[in-house]
């Protein structure tokens, strides 16, 4: 039985009208620039293999009567990000796309998560991580309107960073440095894989200092925190990818793409080893994605932008349920 306002969505009518009219504004920001929107499944084959992002399992097939067995159905997954499906479009000749959709991460759950969300994923052909920085901030220029219209633009690299809101070097600090730098937010690592550390300090400590005057683009993230970008050729140490902050907030995650099959099938190898390292499931690789790119991926950038995000800034929200019709726990 539910409570008895729990039917009635989280959102007002005056911001869910603000939501369609952001989602309009995207749409109308695409149509002009020739990318095509597309949809690709909900449902997919292969989880995402990075250990801090946890996919939902859906068993496919019918309600089971009272106390019999279910039947026997395949396991297939929420997705996470529509990522490798619209890679998959994309070696197949699609040309730059978009897509506006809803995923699902469990265990996300606070004042900017909710386990479902809405994500704006795009992939432009032969930008630079450069001119994708740029196009974001076109967007959520627009998207933002009078809350961007004062803000300047930075970009630091993930290194200065550190220098900046720590004193640290991230790539040359000693794991005590690190764990030293940590010590106020109370967190018992010792063992604790490297990167563990860098990743607490940055979603801690440094990410909410970032794009209080401006809207901030950090690039050149540790190599070990690629995902699926390439390397830095001029610095193997980093990565060709870049996280968008406004008044402390992350909003988007972009990557040059990796187009190498065995190095995907690597890195994909390589969340696995550290799933069993954290007592994590091992996930299964996703060979349709492994396909399409040894097939010739062309070359690209991409980027995933949290809208339900963008529109708490734009609207004044102080909390993700208020921009959602029915957030998870009213679902």
């Amino acid at each position: 039985m539910t409570r008895g306002g729990d039917w009635r969505p989280s959102a007002s009518r005056e911001r869910l009208s603000e939501r369609a009219a952001l989602l309009a504004r995207t749409r109308e920001f695409f149509a002009a620039r020739g990318v095509l929107e597309v949809d690709t499944p909900l449902l997919v084959n292969a989880p995402a293999s990075d250990v801090h992002i946890h996919c939902a399992a859906v068993q496919l097939g019918p309600v089971p009567a009272a106390g019999a067995q279910p039947a026997p159905s395949s396991l297939l997954f929420l997705h996470a990000s529509p990522e490798y499906a619209m890679k998959r479009l994309l070696a197949a000749g699609s040309g730059d796309i978009y897509q506006i959709c809803h995923v699902v991460r469990a265990l996300e759950s606070g004042r900017l998560h909710n386990p479902e969300f809405t994500l704006i994923e795009w992939y432009r052909l032969g930008f630079s991580l450069e001119a994708l920085m740029d196009e974001v901030e076109a967007l959520v220029r627009e998207l933002l309107g009078r809350v961007s219209a004062e803000r300047a633009s930075e970009r630091i690299s993930y290194r200065d960073a550190f220098a900046r809101e720590l004193a640290l070097d991230p790539f040359t600090a000693s794991d005590a440095e690190l764990a030293q730098a940590a010590q106020p937010l109370g967190f018992a690592g010792a063992g604790a894989d490297r990167d563990v550390w860098l990743e607490l300090l940055m979603g801690s400590l440094i990410g909410p200092r970032l794009g209080r005057e401006a809207l901030t683009f950090v690039h050149g993230y540790p190599a070990t925190q690629a995902a699926l970008a390439r390397l830095d050729p001029r610095e193997p140490r980093a990565a060709r990818r870049f996280e968008l902050y406004c008044d402390g907030i992350e909003l988007a995650n972009g990557f040059h793409e990796l187009a190498a099959p065995n190095e995907q099938r690597a890195r994909f190898e390589r969340d696995n080893a550290q799933r069993r390292r954290l007592g994590l499931p091992v996930v299964p690789p996703d060979e349709r994605l492994l396909a399409a790119l040894a097939s010739g991926f062309p070359d690209c950038a991409g980027v995933a932008l949290g809208f339900d995000r963008t529109l708490m800034l734009a609207t004044g929200a102080t909390h993700i349920e208020e921009v959602l019709a029915f957030p998870t726990a009213r679902a």
